[in-house]
Order: structure tokens, then sequence, then C-alpha cells
């Protein structure tokens, strides 16, 4: 009799301890985890357990129960499935959502600018500067050493990357962000060549990139773009010279101190267009699509000149005497 009492009651409080078990994990599930402020952020090394995790996030005073979260993650099937990345806990997010959230890899992305119209080496300093990727500075490698490592020996590097906003998770490297951008603009180009104006003065997608950093260079203002790409485009056909401001400023480099002088467009130098006939032998700038697109469909018209108005934007002219007039006008300020 005694025995029976005694295994009644042993049977009534494991039941009573499972059901309160039971419905202590049904909370814990359905508490958002303690985050202070708008987000936490959880970095997950490869290679780190489960268990690890846990443990991590309980010390953090994110979570209060580790094993709960442990049983959950075998609960799902998804002991193994955690991917490492940073991720951002908000204090929303319950252990079910942070789970999934972990399993599904959507880690934190930040995102980098290389901008239209600047150079290969202002962008390597946009790269360098951001913290969040790996691997060693790329400014200081020569441009030999890092074509070599994108697997381009022998290629210079001006122009070949594409200028836009990249989103990338923590560690990414360096270098593959900057393959990524050369990969793009190795299509974006790909792709307008394909589309291109017949009979155009240069023959290979290579020049036309020249061409479209030449444009870059000379506008911010999109609808002018194939006007001024117009204007080029004429004056090789016809044997006259780019005679372009922005590739005189570039062969000089660092050398330019912002005044440009009659005697550097008289200097013989590869980028001085008021002296070769033709292209430069590089691009001198990242073009962006709009660039790109006015060099391989220019409009058509019979401008042979522009100059700029000082307010962004350009005045056109058929005739030399036509541009001469407006060179008066807007760059000496005579009527």
């Amino acid at each position: 009799m005694i025995w029976r009492i005694s295994f009644g009651v042993l049977l009534l409080a494991t039941l009573s301890l499972v059901g309160g078990l039971a419905l202590e994990y049904q909370h814990f599930l359905k508490t958002p985890l303690s985050v202070s402020g708008p987000r936490a952020v959880v970095e997950i090394p490869r290679g780190t357990s489960l268990n690890a995790l846990a443990h991590d996030l309980v010390r953090r005073g994110i979570l209060a129960r580790p094993y709960y979260f442990v049983a959950l993650a075998y609960q799902k099937g998804q002991q193994s499935a955690i991917k490492a990345g940073e991720y951002a806990v908000t204090p929303d997010m319950t252990p079910v959502a942070f789970l999934d959230h972990i399993v599904s890899g959507k880690v934190i992305q930040y995102d980098l600018t290389f901008v239209e119209g600047r150079t290969f080496r202002q962008a390597l300093a946009v790269l360098d500067a951001q913290d969040a990727l790996d691997g060693e500075p790329l400014s200081q490698l020569s441009d030999d050493a890092l074509m070599e490592r994108l697997g381009r020996p022998g290629t210079h590097p001006e122009g070949l990357f594409f200028p836009d906003t990249y989103r990338f998770p923590r560690h990414m490297a360096r270098l593959d962000l900057l393959r990524q951008s050369m990969r793009r603009m190795d299509r974006i180009l790909e792709e307008a060549w394909q589309a291109r104006e017949p009979n155009l003065p240069f023959s290979t997608p290579y020049e036309a990139l020249i061409m479209a950093s030449i444009i870059e260079k000379e506008t911010a203002v999109a609808a002018e773009r194939p006007q001024i790409g117009g204007v080029f485009v004429r004056r090789l056909r016809l044997g006259m010279r780019l005679q372009t401001d922005p590739t005189v400023i570039y062969g000089l480099g660092e050398r330019f101190d912002g005044n440009l002088r009659r005697a550097d467009l008289r200097a013989d130098n590869p980028y001085n267009t008021y002296v070769i006939d033709g292209l430069p032998p590089t691009p001198i700038a990242l073009p962006g699509r709009g660039a790109i697109l006015a060099a391989v469909q220019p409009a058509a018209g019979d401008s042979l000149y522009f100059v700029a108005k000082g307010d962004g934007t350009h005045v056109f002219s058929r005739t030399l005497e036509e541009h001469n007039r407006a060179v008066r006008r807007y760059i000496l300020g005579k009527p």
C-alpha cells in the first residue's frame, strides 16, 4: 500500500514536471530575444557548433535558455544547417525567427560604391577604406601585379571596372569584389557592343570603352552623353583630333594642379588628344552604362564642337566660327 502511494506521488510529480517543462518551452519559443536598442549584431564564425552558439547568446544576454534553443534546432532538423556570417537580431525576433534567420543565411550586407567618372586608383582607395572587407590593401600593389591576380596579366586596369553600388557580407575579400566589378563591366560592354550602330570609327569593344570614358568625363548630364558621343564620332570619321581636356588631365596625372595650361595642350604625351590622332591608348576613367551606350549609339547630327556653359550643360556648334562665338560668351564672358 505504501509502495502504491509512493509510486502514485512520483508519477504525479513526473507528469507535473514534464507538463511544466513543456509549458516553459512553449513560452520560450514565443518570447522575443533580449535586445537593447534597434538591433544587436551576432557573428557566427565558420565551424561554430550549435551548442557554442547557444551559450554565446546566453553570455551576451540575448538568450535565456541555451538548451531550449538547441532542442528547437533538433526539433526542426536544423541542427547542422546554421550558416556562418554576421546577422542582425531585432527586439521582435523570437528564437524560432532567429533560427530561421541564421539557417537562411540572410547575413548583414554592406554597401560600397564605385562612382562613375572616377579613376581606377580612386576606386581602389574606396575598397581599401572599407573595413568590412578582408585582404591586403590593394592600393599597395602595382597595376601589373593586381591585374595578374585578377587573371588579366599585361592589361591596363583603367576603365575595366563597372561603377555601381555593390552589396557584400563582412569578410568578403577585396580582390573578389573587384573581380565581380570587372566581370560586370565585361558583360555590360559586350551587351552594348552587340547593340552598336554600324560604321563606328573604332573596331573593338575596348576602343568603345575608351570613348565611353571620355564621354563620362565630359558631362554628368545624361541627356547630353549621346550628343557628345556624336561629336567625337564625327570628328574621328573626318580625321579631326578629339581635342578633349579630360584626356590631357589624365595624362598629366599627379602633375595636374587644377589649372590646365596652354603648354599642357602642346605637350607630347599619348593621352594629349590635342596632339595625337584618334583615341588615347587606354580609358581615362570608369564609365557608366549611359556613357558606354552613348559611345556605341551616338546621336545623329552635324555638330563638331561643344563648350561648357558653366551650369553643367554644353552648347553645341556646327562650325568653328559658331564655336568661337560660344567660347567668347561662355568662357571669356564677352558678348
